[in-house]
This record gives structure tokens, sequence and C-alpha cells, in this order.
């Protein structure tokens, strides 16, 4: 990868990062904004709704723009919405506008799309993967890295700095691409969106992707959504900033991503192998995951070997997608994205339900659950008949 290759993927990573932030900043600090907006019950779990339901809008209706307007100037007017929604969040007084602003920060932070999109097309051929690994990791960190810091940072001067600092760093990101990244390698993009959603979900390869893609952030979703729980009882009671520390284990996944993105680039014709290697990876994690209530240590493995196997598949996804559908990667990585988006709400909606049932146990079994729901619907991927239609 040439040194401007590297720097543009970079930047993008780092657009990756903040923009995913955006979203998930509401985690670590909802009953510190609950307090100060005098709101609680099920009235608090909308300020993260909000930014969830807005970023789904988004994956559905403004991703597939980028194989139609030029994805610089997209990129960049993206930024400046989404540190604007971010912006309103901070100084916003009441709950309307925070849930105004994280609803507008959601629909706009699907630039991360955008950005993995248009990494894929700057790299040389021989480098996509490495480039789609890098980004990808960086999305890895913004989702990981802003559950420790923004506890820490609203511990120190309150959960609005949190929205401030992302503000900042947005627009900050916005005058960086515009400067560093060129023109869109497709020159001037005109026409429709061809087919869009609708027409990929009649394709057997897509729904395939998708699918895996589904379970794999189901199970993703059940672990990060609730880790906190066993973590917060006997035998060890840590607190909200100890439990986020688990986050930096997770990111062995990230530099994984990066690596297996480098992999895929000369190992193509194994991609369906690896990736069900990666799965049976995945399963194996949860009998480490399950033995938090009563080793840290191994619960740490589990979730390195946890974070290295979806990134690895998440790379491989997007990579073999962005190549099997030339000149539509916006559209194909925001429709994949909604499997995505789904897997993970369903994650974060059962690992509770299955916790008050059955302990951590129960939770485990359900992760596990969902890691071979990926594996099976893996094995699709080895057929022929999976093959991309003519474009």
């Amino acid at each position: 990868m040439t040194t401007s290759t590297r720097t543009r993927t970079l930047l993008l990573a780092a657009v990756g990062a903040v923009a995913v932030a955006t979203i998930y900043a509401a985690q670590p600090v909802l009953v510190a904004m609950g307090a100060d907006l005098g709101i609680g019950g099920g009235t608090l779990g909308w300020l993260v709704a909000a930014g969830q339901l807005g970023y789904l809008v988004g994956l559905v209706v403004l991703v597939p723009l980028g194989d139609l307007l030029d994805r610089r100037r997209l990129l960049v007017g993206h930024l400046l919405l989404t540190g604007t929604g971010t912006a309103v969040v901070a100084l916003a007084g009441s709950t309307g506008l925070v849930l105004a602003g994280l609803a507008t920060t959601g629909l706009f932070a699907v630039v991360v799309q955008i950005a993995v999109a248009y990494a894929a097309d700057l790299a040389p051929a021989a480098e996509r993967g490495r480039a789609i690994g890098l980004v990808t990791s960086g999305v890895v960190l913004g989702i990981l890295g802003v559950r420790l810091l923004a506890g820490l940072l609203a511990d120190l001067t309150g959960w609005r700095s949190v929205y401030a600092a992302l503000a900042l760093a947005t627009f900050a990101l916005a005058g960086l691409a515009r400067v560093v990244l060129p023109p869109d390698p497709r020159g001037r993009p005109a026409g429709r969106v061809r087919g869009g959603l609708g027409a990929l979900l009649r394709d057997r390869l897509f729904v395939a992707r998708g699918m895996v893609a589904f379970f794999l952030f189901a199970s993703f979703g059940t672990l990060w959504s609730g880790l906190a729980l066993p973590l917060a009882t006997d035998p060890w009671h840590l607190t909200s900033a100890q439990v986020g520390l688990f986050g930096l284990a997770g990111l062995a996944g990230a530099l994984g991503a990066a690596r297996t993105g480098r992999a895929r680039t000369t190992t193509a014709t194994a991609t369906a192998t690896t990736v069900r290697t990666a799965l049976v990876v995945l399963v194996g994690s949860w009998l480490a995951i399950a033995q938090a209530p009563w080793s840290l240590w191994v619960l740490g493995v589990g979730v390195v070997l946890l974070d290295y196997a979806v990134q690895a598949v998440h790379v491989d996804n997007q990579h073999r997608l962005t190549e099997a559908y030339p000149g539509r990667s916006s559209s194909v990585i925001g429709g994949y994205m909604v499997f995505y988006s789904l897997g993970s709400a369903l994650g974060a909606a059962t690992t509770a339900a299955a916790y008050a049932a059955g302990g951590w146990v129960a939770s485990s079994l359900l992760g596990a659950g969902f890691a071979l729901g990926a594996l099976a619907a893996a094995t699709l991927l080895r057929e022929r008949r999976f093959a991309a239609p003519p474009q």
C-alpha cells in the first residue's frame, strides 16, 4: 500500500471510528443523561433507540446515494450534519431536542458505510481487502473505545462534554476529508441506483452473506449488551469503568480485522473455508465467555477470540460483496449493514431476558446459538450457485 493510499485509508478509518462513536456514546452515560434531563424508566431507553432508528433509516435511504453522487462531497456533507446533530445533543436543554439531535446524528452517521465503500474503490484491487480491514478496525476502535473514554470524560466534566468533543472531532474530520481525499475515482456518477435493497434481497449471494452477518452480530450484541450483568454482581462487583476495561480486550479483534483483510487479498479461493473456520472459533469463544462468574482471565480470552472471529468474518463479507457488485459498493454495503443492525438489536434485546431466566449460562448459550446460526448460514457460501449475477 503506497503512502498516499495508506494516509487516505487511515483518514477514512478515523471517520469510521468517530462517526460510529457518536451512535454508541449514549450507552456509557445513559444514567447521567437521564438524571440531567429528568427522565427515566422506559423513556430513558429512547435515548439509545433514537440514534439506532436514525441509523437504520440512513442505511436504507442515504447510503445508496454513494452509488449516485460524488462520494467525497457526500462524505464531507454527512460529517458536517453528523457533527451538527451531535452539537445539538451537547447543547439541548429539553428531552425533545436531545432526541432530535440523537436521531439526526444516527441518520448521518451512516457515513461509516460510505467510508468503507470509498476505501475499497480508492485502493488498488490487490489491496482492497487490507483497506477494508483498516477502516473496519477503525469502526471497532470507535465502538469499543467510546465505551471507555466517554465514561471517563463524563466523570470529569459531565456527559455533555462527550458530545461536544465528538462534534469538534467530526467537524475537524470533515475539513481533513475535503483536503486529503481525492475526487471520486468514478468521476461524476450519474443515473439511478440500480435495483436498491429490494433487488439485492432477491440475490442469493447477498442474502447468504447478510444472514451470516445477522447471526454474527446477534452473537456480538449478546456479549457486549449483557457483559455488565454478571460482572456487576457476586463475586466481582465491578464498576462501570472497570467493566469498560474489557473493551481493551476487544481491540485484538480490531487488529485481527486488519490482518485478516490483508490475508483475504491472497487467499480469495479459500474465503468460504476461512469464514467457517472463524465462525467455529466464535462458537468456541462462548465456552470461555461462559466462565465470567468464575474467572475474569478466561473471560478475557473469550472476548479476544469473539472479537477476532467477528471482525474476520465482517471484513471478509464486505470485501467479497464489493468485489461481486462493482459499481454498487455503497448500496451493497448499506444493505448488508441492515442485517448487521437487526442482528445487533436482536442480541441486545434478548440477552437481558436470557440472563433473568437462567443467569450468564443462559446468555452464553444464547450467544453460542446465534454463532451456530451464522455457521449454518455460512455453509451456503461454498455452493457455486451463489455466485453474483452479471452486472
